[in-house]
């Protein structure tokens, strides 16, 4: 089994996860928030470098709060800001033009908790690259068992290698191999299956 946690925009690796072991994947809800983590974080490369995008939560600093307890703080516009960073990391890149009218909705509308917005996003992005299948969610905590692969685990020991994909800026930046999936996106559009299938984890 794989052990996923719930994710903003979630990482190359995370994706290829959904691609190459789908049915045995489970999305924990039902775990701890952990802060500063892909739970309400992506990394995207700019013109200046990685960047990495954070949603704002309510009561981030609450200790042992379920993550679908968990609720997004609209006070701050970091909605647009987020729009406006993906607009301007990536509007030159190959496929932006015919991803992004999917992505924008997800920066005009509100949801109530970080959870079911980390998996609207999610299935839609499962769609657009062509990941089949249905994204389970967990009914209450996973135990991970011996042999599981537990991505929940921060500052776990990874075999995860990508292979390499055209990336904007590369004139200026090495390749970063496991940015948020809309990196993969916008760059290979169709062919990002292929990438995921091939990634090694």
């Amino acid at each position: 089994m794989v052990i996923l946690p719930s994710t903003y925009l979630g990482s190359v690796e995370y994706f290829a996860h959904l691609a190459q072991h789908g049915e045995e994947c489970i999305v924990d809800i039902h775990e701890h928030y952990i802060k500063r983590s892909e739970r309400n974080r992506a990394q995207i490369m700019t013109a200046n470098g990685v960047m990495a995008l954070s949603v704002h939560v309510v009561n981030a600093n609450r200790p042992r709060t379920p993550m679908h307890k968990m609720h997004i703080d609209y006070s701050k516009r970091w909605q647009h800001q987020h729009w406006i960073a993906l607009l301007s990391a990536y509007r030159s890149s190959p496929y932006f033009d015919y991803y992004a009218p999917h992505l924008e909705q997800f920066y005009n509308r509100e949801f109530a908790s970080l959870v079911e917005y980390n998996t609207a996003l999610t299935k839609l992005l499962m769609r657009l690259l062509g990941i089949g299948g249905e994204l389970r969610l967990s009914e209450g905590y996973v135990e991970a068992s011996e042999g599981d692969t537990d991505l929940r685990i921060k500052n776990r020991e990874s075999h995860f290698d990508s292979p390499r994909y055209f990336q904007l800026f590369s004139d200026r930046f090495p390749f970063e191999p496991n940015l948020s999936v809309v990196d993969l996106l916008f760059s290979e559009g169709p062919a990002a299956i292929d990438f995921l299938r091939r990634c090694r984890l």
